[in-house]
């Protein structure tokens, strides 16, 4: 049997959490992947010799699955007895007064959750059929969760959160990680070095939205030197290392949405920064695959944009020259300071001061005369919005709920299932009943206003928003992506109902629309409402990104056919646009809310998405 994994480091974390239990604490402990939350606590439990129940948090963790349930066959046998009762994981916890190790908390649903509330405050819970079970005195729950913004997490409630002590977990230092790389390994030496190295610098890269755990450092250890002793190498090789790093590595690290490179091709760049200066770092094999320039192929036709403008109407976009954006943006010399070249590093240093500034210069450059800095910013402007977008609306929780279901999947819901119960009778599948969780499916159409009130700033923040949409939906079914819709004159359909595109290709496609002349808003929500109108959903509806000042066209109002809600953002508000915004909305039944900075996207969305 293999040692128990040591805790390095984390005192002053094992120290807190130590204490907490040995009060009657329930914890919470949150950290990204690989930081020792299951670690500390065995640990802990080894000292305090508690039995620990453990139970896997994900979206199919039904009360009954947590709780416990009465076996179909016994209650037929004898009916409702005690005995009958087979406990889950947290009765059982509760009866041994151990502690109940609930893994990944906020990705479990909020319905499950709440079962826990009454045990957490009382020490107790209440069983149909079965009675009131009280927890032991030593009962304590311990729950480990990944960061909020990790895929598929959820904010867990207040009434669970005020509940529970939290203990925030982060990476190790640079020697702790050696440590743990080499305790676990068995290695030690210059490769542990680079191995660790090379993990804590996946997560530092500008490109990477998450960075490797130390278990990649681990596996990068134990795989480059096993290869090298295969390949029969006294040292490995550069060959060797970029084999054993694309193993260890490239699936442990994510990109950030909108760059348009590899995991493999930042393995490459930061071998190339780290790899000893002894042995120089070769060049690609192939000058011609995808990674030889650090990016991906790029993508092909787009089958989701179409074009629906009315002929005639809508004029090419709009473009600037370089003194026009000088002259509204003094860091555009800074940012941008030859032609053709747009300064990565500048333009963040002034998103980090000024976010409003920075995105409204993006938006600008995305339509500059400059052609080559036009490209760079619209590559540039998928990245970056759509991390804007991203940190908006929150998954919501309870969108699902457990409901009876003759699906045979899900838990047997065993109270319907004996109502039509005859026991004379053949019995047959469909008259089983079970319960499942069941969606409200929403289908949503996007509709930007482009116009030529519509520029800088208003373009950004309008940008920011449609990436928040967008990937709010982009982990949903391919039925109910959201159809995205821009209007000025005329109309086009930058993604169609159901049809999913990289979010990067839709907001580089988006923002580098401009319009001038005349707004039609009756014509985009017109073609919105048959953009819905083939979604398979529950609710249909429209969120508007506009100022609603229409000079062309049906009136708005008499346009939302179709749609069961509106809900409008208005970029920068003013009096004007806020009077046309906030009854339109209304008599779409929905809401409307002025979004002058960046900081306000969030909220509004969450509101709306929620």
């Amino acid at each position: 049997m293999n040692a128990p994994t040591p805790v390095v480091g984390l005192r002053r974390e094992r120290e807190v959490l130590t204490v907490a239990l040995l009060t009657g604490r329930h914890v919470v402990i949150e950290g990204p992947p690989g930081t020792g939350k299951s670690t500390l606590l065995r640990s802990i439990a080894a000292d305090t010799g508690q039995e620990v129940v453990f139970v896997e948090g994900n979206a199919e963790l039904t009360p009954a699955r947590l709780v416990g349930q009465f076996d179909p066959s016994q209650v037929l046998a004898t009916g409702y007895q005690p005995d009958s009762f087979v406990d889950g994981p947290l009765i059982t916890a509760m009866r041994t007064g151990g502690l109940l190790y609930m893994e990944e908390l906020n990705r479990v649903p909020e319905e499950t959750l709440n079962v826990l509330i009454t045990v957490l405050t009382e020490g107790e819970i209440a069983v149909p059929r079965l009675g009131t079970v009280h927890a032991g005195k030593d009962f304590r729950l311990i729950a480990a969760m990944n960061p909020f913004d990790a895929v598929g997490t959820a904010r867990v409630s207040q009434a669970i959160a005020d509940r529970m002590c939290r203990v925030v977990l982060g990476y190790q230092d640079l020697d702790g990680e050696r440590a743990i790389t080499s305790s676990v390994s068995g290695l030690a030496g210059r490769w542990v070095d680079l191995s660790v190295t090379l993990t804590r610098a996946t997560r530092e890269h500008r490109d990477v939205r998450m960075g490797s755990s130390v278990r990649g450092a681990i596996d990068l250890s134990l795989v480059l030197t096993g290869l090298a002793e295969l390949r029969k190498e006294a040292d490995p090789s550069r060959d060797t290392a970029r084999d054993a790093a694309y193993a260890a590595l490239s699936g442990r690290i994510r990109i950030v949405d909108g760059v348009d490179r590899t995991a493999e091709s930042v393995i490459d760049e930061l071998l190339d920064a780290h790899w000893p200066s002894e042995e120089p770092a070769e060049p690609p094999d192939d000058a011609d695959s995808p990674d030889a320039e650090g990016k991906a192929p790029s993508p092909g036709h787009n089958p989701g944009f179409q074009q629906r403008s009315r002929p005639g109407r809508e004029q090419p976009g709009r473009t600037q020259g370089r003194r026009q954006i000088a002259a509204n943006h003094p860091s555009f010399d800074e940012v941008s300071p030859e032609p053709g070249e747009l300064d990565v590093e500048a333009f963040d240093r002034l998103a980090g001061e000024d976010p409003e500034g920075a995105a409204a210069l993006l938006a600008d450059m995305a339509v500059a005369t400059d052609v080559a800095l036009r490209a760079a910013a619209r590559r540039l402007a998928g990245r970056v919005f759509i991390r804007l977008g991203r940190v908006g609306p929150a998954k919501a929780r309870g969108t699902r709920r457990l409901g009876p279901s003759r699906r045979l999947d899900g838990d047997l819901d065993l109270d319907r299932t004996l109502e039509a119960w005859d026991p004379s009778a053949s019995r047959r599948p469909e008259e089983l009943v079970t319960r499942t969780w069941t969606a409200h499916r929403r289908a949503v159409c996007l509709v930007v206003d482009i116009s030529g009130s519509m520029k800088g700033l208003a373009v950004a923040l309008a940008a920011v928003a449609a990436a928040g949409v967008v990937v709010a939906n982009e982990n949903g079914p391919p039925q109910l992506q959201p159809s995205v819709l821009a209007f000025g004159a005329g109309v086009q359909v930058l993604q169609a109902q159901g049809v999913r595109r990289p979010p990067e290709d839709l907001l580089s496609d988006l923002i580098a629309l401009r319009g001038h002349g005349t707004t039609d808003l009756a014509a985009g929500l017109r073609e919105a409402s048959k953009q819905l109108a083939s979604a398979v959903a529950d609710e249909r509806f429209v969120v508007l990104l506009s100022d609603c000042l229409h000079t062309a066209g049906d009136d708005p109002a008499e346009a939302l056919g179709g749609i069961d809600r509106l809900h409008v953002l208005v970029p920068l508000g003013g009096a004007d646009a806020e009077a046309a915004a906030f009854p339109l909305a209304a008599r779409g039944g929905g809401r409307a809310q002025v979004v002058a900075r960046l900081a306000d996207i969030a909220p509004a969305l969450t509101r709306i998405l929620a």
